[in-house]
């Protein structure tokens, strides 16, 4: 049965060494090293470093035999890669154009040298929308890369902002997917205790169903109803929500109130359920899994390891766990990606 990891990292030289620039130049997101251990940290704001370790980054820029034998390792077939966090959508635009455009060419690259092994998703230059587009066009039409890997913010903005409608117009145009995937939130209040607030533990998923939620609530989905848009850690806690997030659209004292709810053709629970799948990355907890799977079906959930962050056999090991039968394994590990396109 063939696997297919749908989150799985990478980085180029340029961008690391872009991290460590910004540094110097005392600017975030940045490289830094602490000064007694000489830990390697990635500092998205201050107050939230994370961990990060020369280790980690060379599985990052590892295209090659180190990354193929870990996915053997875990039986993992073909790797769908991105551009790590932060992508490059807070750095300067013309670094940020100049970046985007070596990732996906780098990937592409490796792409073509195990194209059995590889697909990719592009990194954009959000931060000018009509380069942005262009580049996409670009990344899709001519690298043969599969979808966009955005994050859930830029600092100042989130997706659903109007300036980056016409990068979602070019997505939808191109029928590819977008990975919305977490950073840093631009909350400062989620800075305070570091990482384990900000980050992976819980900051980061909170920051990205908030860009899910604003998406809906912007009506993006009624523009661009064809869009498809992928959250890991399954859908960063949304499902749980899935009643809930409807709870003002459905009371009839808010209902009436027309000036206190934004124009929808649907519920927001029914776009959750018509444009977004969610992937497995760094969640292990059955429960998680059960919730998912019966709030969104079996055919909304893909494989994802979150390689080299999370372990790409314990991830496996753990679905392997749940004694699904063999048509939900084929869900899970190949047929929604074959169905939305992301791999053949």
């Amino acid at each position: 049965m063939r696997k297919v990891d749908l989150e799985t990292h990478f980085a180029t030289q340029g961008w690391v060494d872009a991290l460590f620039d910004n540094f110097q130049k005392d600017e975030y997101p940045r490289f830094e090293r602490d000064r007694e251990s000489g830990n390697l940290r990635l500092c998205y704001r201050p107050g939230a470093c994370e961990p990060c370790g020369d280790a980690v980054v060379a599985k990052l820029l590892d295209l090659g035999e180190g990354r193929l034998d870990q996915m053997d390792a875990a039986g993992i077939d073909l790797a769908v890669i991105s551009l790590t966090a932060p992508g490059v959508e807070q750095f300067e635009p013309a670094l940020a154009i100049k970046l985007a455009r070596e990732a996906n060419d780098a990937l592409a690259e490796a792409i073509d040298k195990h194209p059995d092994r590889y697909q990719g998703f592009a990194a954009l230059p959000t931060q000018e929308p009509a380069a942005a587009a262009a580049e996409l066009e670009r990344a899709v039409r001519e690298l043969g890369l599969r979808g966009w890997k955005t994050h859930c913010n830029y600092g100042d903005s989130y997706l659903d902002d109007k300036r980056y409608w016409p990068v979602l117009a070019k997505a939808e145009e191109l029928g590819i997917t977008i990975y919305l995937h977490p950073t840093v939130p631009n909350i400062p209040e989620y800075w305070t205790y570091g990482i384990a607030l900000a980050g992976a533990p819980f900051g980061f998923g909170e920051a990205t169903a908030l860009a899910m939620m604003r998406l809906v609530l912007s009506g993006a989905f009624d523009a661009f109803p064809r869009l498809q848009i992928i959250l890991g850690h399954y859908g960063e806690g949304l499902p749980f929500q899935m009643h809930r997030i409807d709870w003002a659209f459905r009371r009839p004292h808010v209902k009436s109130d027309k000036q206190a709810l934004v124009a929808l053709k649907k519920v927001p629970s029914q776009y959750l359920r018509d444009n977004m799948t969610v992937t497995t990355s760094g969640n292990y907890l059955p429960a998680a899994f059960k919730c998912t799977r019966e709030a969104l079906g079996m055919d909304k959930i893909m494989l994802g390891t979150d390689h080299p962050y999370e372990d790409m056999t314990e991830c496996v090991d753990f679905l392997e766990s749940l004694a699904l039968s063999a048509d939900e394994k084929t869900m899970l590990y190949s047929a929604n990606a074959e169905r939305l396109g992301i791999v053949d």
